[in-house]
């Protein structure tokens, strides 16, 4: 299986190029990349990719879904929860929906919580491509247009790619690859729910809001990003740039 990605600098947003092999069978995983670079890795392998698998529906992740469409004449498929905000889409996926594609055999994955709609997949039991909802080092943001909740997005990520095997490549939606195993050891996220980061609070105002700061980590783009819990007693993940700390005035990340 060959993998090959292709990131705008702009946003930091991968897209990917999965075949087969070199004049065989292929697959595109989002449409944020630099088109010509897109294209010329295509020529250079020698692959008509039969289907765009689209993550989920933020404009960074679709730019070039109509000119890699009209290119290829290629299927452009998501969750039926985002197709009606993706123009191009012609292919509705649910969980546990398998393609075969060549010898690439994907399983696509409902992982909702970034969006509502949102899909991972998992290709040839080896790699898998988690958009927006789970990077190195951090987590999707459940603040977004069509967010659901960070329940849900804790779900998506605990229970569905972290019973992952170990060593499953991670190639997500922004910057670089991981696996499984390291983001289990090591991702402050997924070690706050495991229980394993310490606890300490501090209040602050998140989003315009008095909150408590539960967890402030590094984010996939250089910044951080917090898990605070609001006076109702509901949690959310806010970019760290939204984040004040009580008594500091100014916020990091």
């Amino acid at each position: 299986m060959l993998v090959h990605h292709f990131r705008d600098p702009r946003w930091l947003v991968n897209s990917y190029l999965v075949a087969d092999r070199s004049g065989g069978s292929a697959v595109l995983i989002d449409s944020g990349g630099p088109l010509e670079q897109i294209l010329a890795k295509c020529e250079e392998l020698q692959v008509a990719p039969k289907y765009l698998l689209n993550t989920h529906r933020h404009p960074d992740h679709i730019t070039h879904n109509r000119q890699l469409k009209e290119h290829f004449a290629l299927i452009v498929a998501a969750h039926r929860q985002e197709a009606e905000f993706i123009p191009e889409h012609s292919l509705m996926l649910e969980h546990g929906q398998q393609l075969q594609v060549g010898d690439l055999s994907i399983q696509c994955l409902w992982v909702p919580g970034h969006t509502a709609g949102h899909m991972a997949f998992l290709i040839n039991g080896r790699a898998v491509f988690t958009g927006d909802v789970l990077f190195a080092g951090s987590v999707g943001g459940t603040r977004g247009s069509g967010h659901t909740t960070l329940d849900d997005l804790r779900q998506s990520v605990m229970d569905k790619l972290m019973s992952l095997p170990p060593q499953t490549i991670i190639h997500p939606g922004h910057m670089d690859p991981t696996i499984v195993d390291k983001e289990w050891q090591h991702n402050p996220f997924i070690r706050w729910w495991r229980g394993l980061e310490s606890r300490t609070e501090r209040a602050c105002v998140a989003v315009g809001q008095a909150a408590t700061l539960l967890l402030r980590a590094r984010d996939y783009d250089g910044g951080s990003k917090c898990l605070v819990r609001f006076a109702d007693g509901s949690e959310d993940l806010v970019p760290g740039s939204q984040v004040f700390e009580a008594g500091s005035g100014n916020s990091s990340g």
